[in-house]
C-alpha cells in the first residue's frame, strides 16, 4: 500500500472514530432521604422551598393549630420523590409556620421509593402510600392522614387533633379505616 493511501485510511478511521456522539447522559436522579429526617434537610431542595412559597392553607385553621390540646405526636411519612408530598408537605410546614408555636411534636421519615425501607417504621405503620401524617396521643394512633389531605392538611389536620376527627382521611377509596 502506497504512503499516501495508507494516510487517507488511518485519516479516515481517526475522523469517524472521534466524530462519534456518545449516547445522552440521562438524567441525575436526586437522592431519595430514607430514614429519620429534619424539615431543614428536606427544605433545602429548591422545589420543596417553591411548593411551600406557593403553597396557601387556610389562615384560621393554621392559627387554630395553636391551640389545641398540648402532647399529640404528628409522625410524617413521605417520599422525597413523590409528587403527592411535595404538595402536602410543604402546605404543612407553611401552616406550622402561619400557626407560630404548636403545642405538638413532629418527627419525619424518609421512605424510598417501593414504600419498604426503613421496613420496622413503615411495616410497624402499615404505610402504603405517601405522605402520610399519623397523629398520636399518649402512644395511641388517633388517626391518619394518608396521600391527599380532602379538605386541605391544615384544616384535617386540625380535626384529628382536636379530637372532631378519628381515624382514616384521604381522598382515596381503596383504603379501610385506622383506629
Amino acid at each position: 500500500m502506497k504512503p499516501s493511501a495508507l494516510f487517507a485510511v488511518l485519516a479516515f478511521t481517526l475522523a469517524t472514530s472521534c466524530a462519534t456522539t456518545p449516547p445522552p447522559a440521562k438524567p441525575e436522579e436526586k437522592p431519595v432521604i430514607v430514614g429519620e429526617t429534619t424539615r431543614e434537610l428536606v427544605e433545602a431542595a429548591p422545589e420543596w422551598a417553591k411548593a411551600e412559597a406557593e403553597s396557601t392553607p387556610d389562615p384560621e385553621a393554621c392559627k387554630a393549630l395553636a391551640a389545641v390540646p398540648p402532647g399529640a405526636e404528628v409522625t410524617v411519612f413521605l417520599g422525597t420523590w413523590c409528587g403527592d408530598s411535595r404538595r402536602e408537605v410543604p402546605r404543612f410546614w407553611k401552616a406550622l409556620d402561619m400557626a407560630g408555636a404548636a403545642p405538638f411534636t413532629v418527627s419525619y421519615i424518609g421512605v424510598d421509593r417501593k414504600k419498604k425501607e426503613p421496613s420496622a417504621p413503615v411495616t410497624n405503620n402499615n404505610i402504603l402510600y405517601v405522605p402520610t401524617f399519623i397523629v398520636s396521643r399518649e402512644g395511641r394512633e388517633v388517626g391518619r392522614i394518608v396521600e391527599e389531605s380532602p379538605h386541605g392538611i391544615e384544616k384535617d389536620l386540625l380535626a384529628l387533633l382536636t379530637g372532631q376527627a378519628q381515624g382514616l382521611i384521604s381522598t382515596r377509596t381503596d383504603l379501610t379505616s385506622s383506629p
